[in-house]
């Protein structure tokens, strides 16, 4: 059987923590940060969990994570 391929966009997008949970970086943090508060700021700096089907999603696409 031939090696599974890893999607590299997936790959640089999430991190498998050594329980196996899937973490994200959170969305609207890129750039505009002028008009945010800073507790918005400080919550979008945390990363996220990914759960249900999304969390599925990702570990088809990471074979090896």
């Amino acid at each position: 059987m031939p090696k599974l391929k890893t999607r590299k966009g997936i790959a640089k997008r999430f991190r498998v923590t050594g329980s196996g949970k899937i973490m994200r970086r959170r969305a609207f943090k890129g750039h505009l940060m002028l008009g945010k508060s800073p507790s918005q700021k400080r919550r979008l700096s945390s990363p996220a969990e990914v759960t249900g089907g999304y969390a599925a999603e990702v570990r088809r696409n990471l074979p090896y994570a």
